[in-house]
């Protein structure tokens, strides 16, 4: 094999496998990262000679540093690629030659058959292109890079699972959790052996077998291996997709939620959703592909699906529902108050809001959209109508169902006062939005919202600011709460600076900062006063938060609680109802006779008295 020269100008800086459809293609492919400053910024006869040495025609070369330069510099690996894969065997090979994540980083991307020939590829070319720097090596540069590719070992053959049971994708930033979780249960309450693989593991018919983030091939290769599998439902997040492709050669419904920005050469809400729609491309044809209309860069994507199409928004209205249907699609949305499906039959009104926990009495449009994501994908399933009622009316925002997703708690504060916690692991902009919006809908007239504000250290600085400002507009009270395991190499320091100078740009200031989350709960409780609601945005102490609720006395609200807490924050009063169900009566009585034996023996008796008069004018009610 040919030595490496001692002092190499072109540096490989990643040559990673990617096991399944990626960024660059809809099979397993090869991703070499590669820097190519010397390139960038050689002389012109340098890049001159070089095209010439691969008898190739020269594009234009431009000015160094220059974008011009930047094409040709692109255009440069892709014909070194070429080259050495042909003169190693390979005929024809698909190249993608993207940007990388700094200036004068670039991605070289192409299919394998065999990994470690693939591997030996990626080496190759970053060989022949330090040698083509040089005038005395530039001569048969890719005749030696080849030989290196055909002397190295083959490798295995590609081994992506293929499915034998019905696989649902899920992707978009907020909210695939939640719906990945919606999906299964109802799966569940189907009667079907179901596995699903999340950001905080693989569970097996709710029960966990691995923990950790297994959103990438890992996690969709544990849940396929599942005895007796019959639902595969695959969380697939953005990093997995880019760095380790997906973790299935296809699906049979794809579910995309929404997008933000991100990293690893991501930059642009454009560049995220491309990545995103790898999954819609691999929906087959006799499937379903499940967007969100009311975001315009995900319901692009039904350009790229081969699957047929299926749209979800909160508006009645929206175009998206007219091109759907004329594609002869179906459409969820909200209609009166039910969520409905709208089809070539008519419409299907399937359940109403106030019969599905997860939207807190409709206060969390964010958690109305993913119940009409998960409705709408668990039906592309062929799961069961009357399953995915039933799933929909008992998945419940708690710490069981769906763990730091919108949990809402009742923590007394002293004698007849409490306040309303709520823990979400919202760590973006738009999560962050639909927090403040359920808090303030919570809060009681003449009450706080008390907001824990942080969030991981990979957010770059605009966004960091952009949060700040959006709670010093939208909380009455902010403390800065750190996540210690999360500062993916920022400092407290450095983080908290940014959302402080958001939180300045709206006139607003954090009153305190914390280390950790669940010391953030407590100073924020400790200024807490009746009928304050405190938000919590949590990602790594969620179990030991709502651990530590329970502790000290705090309840999870369930739709009953949450709709009088919404009914009081609205001015409307207590009352709870017009009057008392049936086969509630009895219970009524028996608080009733308690509240009246509290009033008899109590030093002040009106508190229990004027409950129990209220309640009996309640039981007296038609």
């Amino acid at each position: 094999m040919t030595p490496e020269p001692a002092h190499a100008r072109v540096e490989l800086l990643g040559n990673r496998v990617l096991d399944g459809p990626n960024l660059y293609f809809t099979r397993q492919a090869i991703k070499t990262t590669l820097d190519l400053g010397a390139w960038c910024a050689a002389p012109e006869e340098t890049v001159s000679a070089a095209f010439r040495a691969l008898d190739s025609r020269r594009p234009k070369i431009g000015e160094p540093g220059g974008p011009v330069r930047e094409r040709c510099v692109m255009r440069l690996a892709e014909v070194v690629t070429r080259q050495i894969a042909q003169l190693s065997g390979t005929g024809r090979l698909g190249v993608r030659v993207r940007h990388g994540e700094e200036p004068g980083e670039y991605v070289v991307a192409f299919p394998w058959n065999r990994r470690e020939r693939g591997r030996a590829l990626g080496r190759a070319i970053a060989r022949a292109l330090d040698d083509l720097l040089d005038t005395e090596r530039a001569n048969g540069a890719c005749v030696r890079a080849a030989a290196d590719v055909r002397d190295a070992e083959q490798g295995p053959r590609e081994t992506l699972p293929r499915p034998r049971v019905p696989v649902i994708s899920i992707t978009g930033t907020n909210g695939k959790t939640t719906t990945t979780r919606l999906v299964a249960h109802i799966a569940m309450t189907a009667g079907r052996t179901t596995a699903w693989s999340s950001t905080d593991g693989v569970l097996v018919m709710g029960e966990h077998i691995e923990h950790g983030d297994y959103s990438g091939p890992a996690g969709a290769q544990a849940v396929l291996a599942t005895p007796g599998l019959e639902v595969a439902v695959l969380e697939t997040a953005r990093g997995g997709l880019l760095n380790r492709g997906m973790g299935v050669p296809y699906n049979d419904v794809s579910v995309v939620t929404s997008d933000h920005l991100g990293s690893g050469g991501i930059n642009t809400v454009d560049q995220l959703a491309e990545v995103k729609a790898i999954i819609t491309k691999v929906t087959r044809p006799s499937g379903w592909c499940v967007l969100n209309g009311d975001d315009p860069r995900v319901w692009a994507m039904r350009v790229g699906t081969p699957a047929q199409l299926v749209a979800f928004t909160l508006d009645p209205n929206a175009p998206c529902i007219r091109e759907v249907r004329a594609a002869r699609g179906k459409a969820f949305t909200v209609i009166d108050g039910f969520i409905a499906c709208i089809e070539d039959g008519g419409i299907d009104m399937l359940v109403s809001l106030d019969d599905v926990p997860m939207t807190l009495a409709g206060l969390s449009r964010h958690n109305v959209a993913n119940a009409l994501a998960g409705a709408a994908g668990a039906l592309a399933l062929g799961l069961p109508r009357s399953a995915v009622v039933q799933g929909l009316k008992t998945f419940a925002p708690d710490a069981t169902l769906n763990p730091g997703r919108m949990n809402v708690y009742s923590l007394p504060l002293g004698a007849y006062q409490q306040a309303s916690v709520i823990i979400d692991m919202a760590h973006n902009e738009g999560g962050l939005e639909a927090l403040l919006d359920v808090g303030r809908g919570l809060v009681a007239p003449g009450s706080r919202l008390l907001l824990g504000l942080g969030t991981g250290g990979d957010r770059s600085d605009e966004i960091l600011v952009a949060l700040g400002e959006l709670a010093g507009r939208g909380a009455d009270v902010v403390h800065v709460v750190h996540k210690e395991h999360y500062l993916r190499g920022r400092t407290m320091e450095d983080l908290e600076k940014h959302l402080r100078d958001g939180l300045s740009h709206v006139g607003a200031h954090a009153e305190a900062s914390h280390e950790t989350e669940l010391d953030g709960l407590r100073g924020l409780l400790d200024v807490a006063h009746d009928g304050d609601v405190v938000a919590v945005m949590t990602h790594s102490h969620q179990a030991e938060l709502h651990a530590w609720l329970l502790e000290h006395g705090a309840t999870t609200d369930g739709p009953r609680e949450i709709r009088r807490k919404v009914r009081a924050a609205r001015g409307s009063g207590d009352a709870p109802v017009d009057s008392v169900p049936d086969e509630a009566r009895d219970d009524v009585r028996i608080a009733i006779d308690a509240l009246e034996r509290a009033a008899s023996h109590d030093t002040s008796p009106s508190v229990f008295g004027d409950m129990a008069t209220s309640l009996k004018a309640l039981l007296e009610s038609p």
